[in-house]
């Protein structure tokens, strides 16, 4: 894969760091002008470069934060086709946020399914609570005891991801 040339790699940081700076501020709309001034440095195609997953990650999560749920889903949809998204827990996580609040609720159960498996409960340590909670609600463990169709080392595959929805849902699941 090519590589971007130290100056403009060095001026999607500065400019990363301060849209970074804003979003701690809550100086939302500042941020994102940071951030798409970097995302601009980018040469065509800028999904093809591994600076774009992070930018867009970023530019979604001002967006999240700004209340612009709709910007959220959009920017963090395009991230899913940078370099290294797709099971990337915390972009999984900010776009099932964006889906819930829309009212996406098929896309954000599995977007927020996915980071919980790639990164489990802690990842909603610091989130509101509605989002574990909402997702308790949709996921339910695959099968009972490997029993069933699956049989054999599918089966015993099958009880242990049983298992483990067992223990996320505090054992209600059937």
């Amino acid at each position: 894969m090519a590589q971007l040339s130290d100056e403009v790699h060095q001026r999607i940081q500065s400019l990363s760091a301060e849209g970074d700076a804003l979003v701690e501020q809550g100086d939302y709309p500042a941020a994102l002008k940071c951030y798409w001034a970097a995302w601009d440095l980018l040469p065509v195609t800028q999904t093809e470069w591994e600076a774009a997953t992070w930018l867009l990650g970023s530019i979604g999560d001002a967006n999240f934060f700004g209340g612009d749920f709709v910007a959220g889903r959009d920017n963090l949809s395009m991230a899913m086709h940078c370099p290294g998204a797709i099971g990337n827990p915390f972009l999984h996580l900010r776009l099932g946020e964006c889906q819930f609040e829309i009212g996406n609720l098929d896309r954000a159960a599995d977007e927020l399914t996915r980071a919980f498996m790639g990164a489990g409960e802690e990842i909603f340590r610091d989130e509101p609570p509605k989002y574990l909670a909402f997702l308790k609600t949709r996921i339910k463990p695959p099968y009972e005891g490997g029993k069933g169709p699956l049989g054999g080392a599918l089966g015993q595959t099958a009880s242990m991801i049983s298992a483990f929805f067992k223990r996320l849902l505090g054992k209600r699941g059937r």
